[in-house]
């Protein structure tokens, strides 16, 4: 496997800058990662590029440099939000290897409740990685900084800034499908001028691009069903709120799972007059109807926090019980557009 040792970055840089930062926490979790002979690696529950590309990323770097290590990536083997064999399988681990003490570190999650694998809870440290608004204070230490575009970028910029140990090819394509997924192909106001200087560096470890792409977003004709039930039924508010539901009955019919239901909510993103666009979709193991929410120049997690959500400034999950609540849903949505163009 061709390794690639880090750059110095010169006096401008904002990987180096952004070590100075995190200084502190960036020599903790070496040393955390030294002391410990088993790491698990843990992300959230139903996981989307960010989670499993920081996740294999981080545990390639970490196979690399720490031979001598047991290393296990946990949690489910989910596809809703990644086409199958993209990643590798996760670990099946057995409850007899979590009686040593191991080190925990939890990626691209904020929320304990959804971390895939409870069984994080039996570490002796506990390291958390991520980019979300911090809803549980339950680790021994973190780096949780919101203006990152993806958990890839906050962990990819530590291990870049750790000059001694490289960073691998299968790792650096590992890490970049995280950071494309969660910036949206570089189109979300969360991309940052170190969201490119991390991709250069990936881009320079030789990572073959076009491929990925192809793996991460070719489609099967049955998407264009998909595509025609979104159009044939989309909503727009009178201020420019987009939104399509799907029941229950409609994902049967499209022989899609709950989950899949928010996968084109970008389908609105480029289109002008269009301010705030969401996915709306039944999940019957609730039940609720549960929902993602985009935006482009408003700040819409504030409103997601009222109907059981949270999230990101311009990108959250809410939910609601039924569609009764849904006219006040929507409405919340279309004042937050009219207090900020008065």
């Amino acid at each position: 496997m061709k390794l690639v040792v880090n750059n110095m970055f010169n006096n401008n840089s904002l990987i180096k800058k952004d070590a100075k930062k995190f200084k502190r926490q960036y020599k903790n979790f070496l040393k955390q990662v030294k002391k410990y002979n088993k790491i698990a690696i843990f992300r959230h529950i139903k996981p989307d590029f960010d989670a499993l590309g920081t996740q294999f990323g981080l545990a390639t770097w970490l196979k690399d440099n720490f031979k001598d290590k047991d290393i296990k990536v946990l949690g489910d083997n989910h596809v809703a939000f990644t086409p199958r064999g993209l990643f590798k399988e996760t670990d099946k681990v057995n409850d007899e290897w979590f009686n040593d003490e191991f080190l925990a570190i939890i990626v691209d999650v904020g929320d304990k409740k959804r971390i895939a694998d409870p069984r994080f809870e039996k570490a002796a440290y506990k390291f958390k990685l991520d980019h979300h608004p911090a809803t549980d204070n339950l680790f021994d230490d973190e780096i949780t900084d919101t203006t990152k575009a993806a958990a890839a970028e906050e962990v990819c910029s530590m291990l870049l800034s750790f000059k001694k140990y490289p960073l691998s090819e299968e790792a650096s394509k590992n890490f970049y499908i995280g950071l494309v997924g969660d910036s949206g192909r570089f189109q979300y106001s969360s991309t940052s001028s170190l969201s490119f200087e991390v991709a250069k560096c990936l881009l320079e470890r030789n990572i073959n691009i076009t491929k990925i792409y192809e793996l991460m977003y070719q489609d099967d004709l049955s998407k264009l069903e998909v595509i025609k039930f979104i159009l044939n039924n989309y909503k727009i508010s009178e201020h420019g709120v987009a939104y399509y539901v799907m029941t229950q009955k409609d994902l049967d019919e499209l022989h899609l799972a709950s989950e899949q239901g928010k996968d084109n909510v970008n389908f609105f993103s480029t289109y002008k007059g269009i301010n705030i666009w969401c996915s709306i979709t039944e999940d019957i193991t609730e039940p609720c109807f549960r929902i993602s929410i985009r935006s482009r120049n408003y700040v819409i997690n504030e409103v997601a926090k009222k109907y059981k959500g949270g999230g990101h400034a311009s990108a959250s999950g809410a939910q609601i019980k039924d569609l009764t609540e849904l006219d006040q849903f929507i409405k919340d949505l279309e004042q937050v557009i009219i207090d900020n163009t008065k």
